[in-house]
């Protein structure tokens, strides 16, 4: 066996792991929470400094524009925390713009007392990466202040730069709802579910040189070894016990278990990359120099090719926080991971891919949609996890506070590998505060392309004609479109699957039901099905492969 096929087939068996890469199943575009602060100094030679802040929209908006902005003289206290009031100076905070550090009590304990000494604002100044501020609802409506996060750093250039006289503004630019970077992910998208799919149902170039005799041979001799790659609906529900174990797993022990994935996308995109690049280097009729190594012959371009898959993935995970170009590699590696997985995970009957994506429509709606009402800071576990600030990221819980911890300093945030990124065209805040993303996760493509890919095998079993391939693949584009509107209309995170799963499986359903071919589309596999075909009967017309392949399975 070629070294080739061994990946391949140990990517597939080790499909719980995969499961791991499935566990974002929620699309959403980077939530709008950076604003400016606009300082400038009140000495002989006027200074204006812009930097990042990071704020909770839903505790105290900020004006859009500088216009509607107020000004205010910034003090520094970030000598102290700010948790009672003994920490605040004598002269008081009356009309100030307050900055402290983050230390061992909520943003909401200080915001209390930064509003009981009558502060106007309150900065604090983060050591760590920057989140936006978070607690219990009924407490951060009683706030009258805005309240943000800004790097220390930032804090230290700024009194380095302007001095100790300083004013400043806070204030939050729109971002536009509609972005062209949606376009891009939905091409992304639909491109891959339809190139996997495909893929699914092509022959191998060997064997299709075979004999007849040889064929069938192969084709029985491999179907021990595709049973491993199959998932049947009792796999089906221990996939998605996994998924729901990992995710909770991760929002609890994020800060740990992030770095896992990491490792375990770092080794699964270089076995896929290789794959779906060997599927292109071997129809090359070029350079096929080979030496033997113990007693197997191997192409001299396939040790290439999987030393420069390597060199890819070790340059991504060297560079993977930088956000300004590596986003590219990144989703070169994420569309070659779900090639592959399309390409070698078969679900073997429409009935397997009505449990597996009906199971995971409700695990996607209960993980964004229900979770908050019993989370601690009423935030969706599914969003949390997306965006690496799971309660266990660089934050704990007590009782109902989210507490936050002083830390040393930290590199940024890490995020999940498990997403297709592309940068959105925003104005200027996108310079200050990093580049936002619209991002959909492996789940939305993979999972309803196990669908699509099955459409295309049944076809090529039974008809030929890629009937349910093409109309399939229309519904998915369909469903992602309604994301995006629904996305964009409601500006929240959405789950995907609440869309694609309807339009792909009502597509499905009434295209079978159209062509009365519901029961072998139900039941899959005309190995199955077709038992005792009679080729006079008056199906030899209408399934024609179905014939072929009964009777290259036959041993007569």
């Amino acid at each position: 066996m070629r070294a080739g096929t061994v990946l391949t087939m140990a990517t597939v068996r080790d499909w719980p792991v995969a499961a791991i890469l499935l566990l974002l199943l929620g699309v959403f575009q980077a939530e709008a929470q950076e604003g400016i602060l606009r300082a400038s100094s009140k000495e002989t030679s006027p200074k204006i400094r812009e930097y990042c802040i990071i704020f909770n929209a839903q505790w105290m908006p900020l004006p859009s524009t500088l216009t509607n902005a107020t000004n205010y003289q910034l003090q520094d206290l970030t000598s102290t925390e700010l948790c009672n009031s003994s920490d605040v100076p004598a002269e008081g905070i009356k009309d100030k713009l307050v900055v402290v550090m983050r230390g061992n009590c909520t943003f909401i304990e200080k915001a209390r007392v930064a509003v009981g000494n009558h502060a106007k604002a309150l900065l604090i100044a983060s050591t760590s990466g920057l989140i936006p501020p978070k607690g219990n609802t009924s407490e951060y409506e009683q706030l009258q202040i805005p309240v943000a996060l800004i790097s220390y750093d930032d804090i230290l250039s700024m009194k380095k730069v302007l001095g100790n006289q300083i004013s400043a503004t806070l204030y939050s630019p729109p971002m536009p709802s509609m972005d062209y970077s949606i376009l891009i992910v939905f091409f992304i998208a639909v491109g891959t579910v339809a190139l996997g799919s495909y893929w699914s149902g092509i022959e191998e170039p060997e064997s299709e040189s075979l004999s007849p005799e040889s064929r069938s041979k192969t084709r029985r001799g491999s179907k021990n070894e595709d049973t491993a790659n199959i998932l049947t609906p009792v796999t089906v529900l221990f996939f998605v016990i996994i998924v729901i174990v990992m995710i909770v797993l991760l929002y609890f022990f994020y800060k740990w278990l992030v770095y896992v994935v990491i490792a375990i996308f770092s080794v699964a995109s270089t076995i896929s990359l290789y794959n779906c690049l060997s599927a292109l280097v071997r129809r090359i009729p070029y350079c096929k120099c080979s030496f033997m190594c113990s007693s197997r012959r191997i192409e001299v371009r396939l040790v290439v090719l999987a030393l420069f898959c390597i060199t890819l993935v070790a340059v991504w995970v060297v560079f993977r926080n930088n956000d300004r170009w590596i986003w590219i590699l990144h989703d070169c590696l994420g569309v070659a991971f779900c090639l592959n997985f399309l390409k070698t995970l078969k679900m073997p009957h429409y009935k397997s891919c009505v449990i597996l994506l009906v199971l995971l429509l409700i695990y996607d709606v209960f993980f964004v949609f229900i979770t908050p009402l019993f989370t601690p800071n009423h935030e969706s576990i599914m969003v949390e996890v997306a965006t690496g600030s799971g309660s266990g990221s660089s934050e704990k819980t007590t009782g109902t506070n989210l507490m936050e911890l002083a830390v040393a300093p930290a590199p940024r945030n890490e995020k999940l590998p498990v997403v297709i990124r592309v940068p959105r065209l925003v104005p200027s805040v996108a310079t200050l505060c990093g580049i936002p993303f619209s991002v959909l996760g492996f789940g939305d493509i993979i999972v309803p392309g196990l669908l699509v890919a099955y459409c295309r095998r049944f076809d090529v079993e039974t008809n030929g004609y890629n009937i349910y391939f093409i109309l399939c693949t229309i519904a998915y584009a369909v469903g992602m479109m309604l994301t995006f509107v629904v996305l964009i209309v409601m500006k929240m995170a959405q789950p995907a699957l609440l869309y694609l799963v309807p339009c792909t499986l009502i597509t499905c359903t009434i295209t079978a039901i159209t062509r009365k071919e519901l029961r072998i589309f139900w039941t899959g596999s005309v190995y199955e099905v077709l038992q005792g075909f009679n080729p006079t009967s008056t199906q030899t017309d209408k399934f024609p492969r179905a014939q072929q392949l009964l009777y290259d399975d036959d041993p007569s």
